[in-house]
């Protein structure tokens, strides 16, 4: 299925768009919208990763998340430690 366009403008410096046309001839891109998509599509994915990275240090520095943690591992090493035995029973 395809996703629903819009059409829209903008306005980006000359030698941005003399670069983009240079990789559309190269075959980077099939057009400069592709280009365009492609680089908005990359932009929006790192942000999204520089979110999840900054939740996670977050986390990783939080004492209360960091107690659950520990919680959580003392409550699991039981059943961690039956799961490996199984894992290297010979069969």
């Amino acid at each position: 299925m395809k996703a629903e366009t819009v059409r829209t403008t903008l306005t980006i410096p000359r030698e941005l768009l003399e670069a983009t046309d240079k990789a559309v001839l190269e075959g980077k891109a099939k057009s400069r919208n592709d280009f365009v998509v492609q680089a908005l599509r990359r932009e929006l994915a790192a942000q999204k990763r520089e979110e999840i990275d900054a939740a996670l240090a977050e986390m990783a520095s939080d004492p209360d998340y960091q107690a659950e943690v520990l919680k959580l591992e003392v409550e699991f090493a039981t059943a961690q430690w039956e799961a490996l035995q199984l894992g290297e029973t010979p069969k």
